[in-house]
Parts: C-alpha cells; structure tokens; sequence
C-alpha cells in the first residue's frame, strides 16, 4: 500500500477523511492481530503508515532508525520507509497533543497533572507535559504504584489527560474514567478521544467551568505533521485548522432545540435535505418505538414514562455522526439528555415568539409561559448557536442556519 494506519481495531477511524485533507492517497486502513506486526514490518509493503492502539511502542522496535523526539518518548505513530528501504519512525502525536493544551487555554505549568493510562499514548503525554514546565507529573494505572483506588493521595492536580479508552465509541461512551469532583483544584482536562467529539470527560469539566478539550485537534495536527513525511512538503497552520473546521462540520450532529411549535422539525428536514445529511426526530422515533401518538402515551403511562422512553431515543442518536436531529421541546430538562445532545452535536435553539408556536397534538403546551420561563434558561445555557425566526418559510430559516455552522 501507498499510506495508511495500523491498529487492532479500526471500524471508526477518521484517518482516511483527514488525509483526504492532506492528500496522502491512497490511504487504506489494516487492522492486525499482535501476531502479524512482524511480518507486517518484515515485508515493508508500504510508503508511510501511522500506528494506533494498541502497537505504538512496539512499532517502534521495528524501526532502523527514529526521530530524537520519538526516542526520548519510546513510541512511534508514523513509520515511513525511506528510499534505500529503511524505516524510519517518529511521533507526531506530539505535536497533535502540545496543540491541545494551547487550542484550549490549558497551562500546566508550574502544575501537578495526572495522567490516566500507562500506554504508549500516556508516554507522549508525559513528554508533552514536560515541554510544557509541569511541575508533577504522574501516571496513574488499574495496577500501579498510582491506582484508581488511592486517587485521592492526588486531590491537588490541576490537569488531568486522559489517554484510556473509557468514554470512547462504541462500547464505552456513558463511563468516566474518573469522578473529577475528587479534584477541587482541576483547571483543565484534556481527552485524547475524539469519538465522541465530548466524551463524559470533558463534558462533566465543562459543566463545572472547567477548561476542557476533546482529542478531535490532535487526530488532525498529527496527521498533517505525518503527511510531512509521507509526502515531504510542509503544512501551514491555517491548512491544519481549516481541515479541522471541515472535519468536525463533517462528523458532528445538528441538534435542533427549543419550544414546541417552534420548527424544530420543518426547519431540520430542509436543513438536511439542502446538506444531504440524515433527519431523524424524536418525537417521530418514539411514536414509532410506543407505536402510538405522544398524546395517547401520555394519557396511558403519563410524563415520567414518555421522558424516559425520549432518554433511550436520545441515548441511540447520540452515536450518529454528521446527522440533523430535531428534539422534543422537554427534552433538555434532563442532565442525561443535556449530555447526549452535546456529546457529538452542535446544538441549536431555534428561537421563536411564544404567541405563534404550534400547540395542537402537545400535551404539555397548555402553559406556555410557564414553561418558557423554566426552559429558556436551560437552552441559552446549552445552545451553541441562536437562530431568531424571522421568517415562516422553513427553507430560508435552513439557508441561513447552513451558513451558521458549515
């Protein structure tokens, strides 16, 4: 092959949209079992590749030679093979991770961070945290000296990095890898999982106003710096930032909050018909799951019923990626739906005068003031883009929302 990456597993990877961006192509994902690294390595079959999960240290004993940053960390995410057949390997998660911290504000230094996880990602973490002037630095591991049983010896951190899996799609997106209410003094978090776009993690350090990134940058910065070698040309920073823009609009949901009536439903379908993007709206989903109307629901199994039934709706679309998804009025009143919302959306308050909002079919719209007054607060707080109706006509209201986000 030409370029590609390595790992395990790699059903999700954004690797090949990113390079699409670099134009490292054709770029092909091979997923090996530890007992066929070394023949991979053997035959060489290849321009330039990067490594993941879980063989970034190991690949780094395939390598003839490696950078002086690739040594001093221990691992390697970008091999290439040079022209008299060689390998050379470096670590440009680096660069990727050191972004991070600087996109998001986050400043270790001076500071005790923790790092979460003792793989080859965790060893990159420590180096960048050193560039970076912390003043502690410690791993924590399910069996080291520092475990998640004596997290508490660590209540004085300032930074945390996560470099585990918890949290990450598919099998792991509800979990924290730690309670971050242990830590009084945190300041920033930084997640080096970029699927979701907010894990738990960063979404619980945002909620309390903590500074808080999620690893979708570093996924970015560390494949135009391996493009660097695979093609032998140079990146500018707007290059880099501009793809990042591209990638998130690509894969992150449009979620559609706010009154009912207000043309969540009318405004999300145009939106995806003119985007070519799926729509998916919850109400219609739990009227299909109940298999009746949301009035005949309620009448029959009342509120608490109906909002957790929306909560198993919300819960299956937060795993969709670059969908439009319009969402029931109420549901925003739930922290947990609050988080899947957020989890891989933009979410967006579709704002409208109260007097014109629809109300037939809606067995709650019957005091409308008074539920104005309890939800408005909660969508100022979550949304991430206003949109003010001034207009009936649902495709001008998504031509203007289009230009909003994308």
């Amino acid at each position: 092959m030409e370029f590609g990456l390595i790992g395990r597993k790699l059903p999700h990877s954004l690797s090949p949209l990113i390079h699409s961006k670099t134009g490292a192509l054709p770029y092909v994902l091979t997923e090996l079992e530890p007992q066929e690294l070394g023949d991979f390595f053997a035959k060489r079959d290849f321009k330039g590749i990067n490594v993941t999960i879980p063989y970034k240290i190991e690949a780094f004993t395939y390598c003839d030679e490696v950078s002086p940053l690739a040594e001093r960390i221990g691992c390697v995410n970008t091999v290439i093979k040079r022209q008299d057949g060689t390998l050379y390997g470096d670590n440009t998660d680096y660069y990727g991770l050191k972004h991070l911290f600087v996109s998001a504000n986050i400043d270790p230094a001076g500071k005790k961070a923790l790092i979460l996880g003792s793989g080859g990602s965790s060893l990159t973490a420590h180096c960048v945290l050193e560039d970076l002037g912390a003043e502690k630095i410690i791993t924590v591991s399910r069996t080291g000296e520092n475990n998640y049983e004596n997290l508490h010896l660590h209540s004085d951190a300032a930074v945390i990095v996560n470099t585990t899996p918890v949290g990450m799609f598919p099998d792991k997106t509800d979990l924290l890898p730690v309670d971050i209410s242990l830590f009084p003094h945190l300041q920033g978090v930084v997640d080096l999982i970029f699927n979701p776009l907010n894990t738990r993690l960063v979404l619980a350090a945002s909620e309390r106003g903590i500074s808080a990134v999620g690893g979708i940058g570093m996924l970015v910065v560390q494949g135009f710096k391996a493009a660097e070698h695979f093609l032998g040309r140079q990146y500018s920073e707007s290059d880099m930032v501009n793809a990042q823009r591209k990638i998130v609009s690509t894969v992150q949901n449009t979620v559609l909050i706010g009154m009912p009536g207000s043309g969540k439903t009318t405004i999300g379908k145009a939106l995806a018909k003119m985007t070519d993007r799926e729509f998916f709206d919850t109400d219609e989903l739990i009227v299909q799951k109940c298999g009746m109307s949301i009035p005949e629901f309620f009448k029959l199994y009342g509120e608490k019923a109906f909002r957790e039934l929306e909560t198993e709706v919300l819960a299956s679309l937060s795993n969709k990626n670059g969908a439009v998804i319009a969402v029931g009025g109420g549901a925003v009143l739930r922290q947990e739906n609050r988080t899947y919302i957020k989890q891989n959306g933009i979410a967006v308050f579709i704002k409208r005068d109260i007097s014109s909002l629809a109300t037939d079919g809606r067995p709650l719209s019957k005091n409308l003031d008074e539920m104005y007054k309890v939800r408005l607060p909660i969508y100022e707080k979550m949304s991430d883009i206003d949109l003010s109706l001034c207009s009936n006509d649902p495709n001008e209201n998504a031509r203007r929302l289009c230009e909003l986000i994308y």
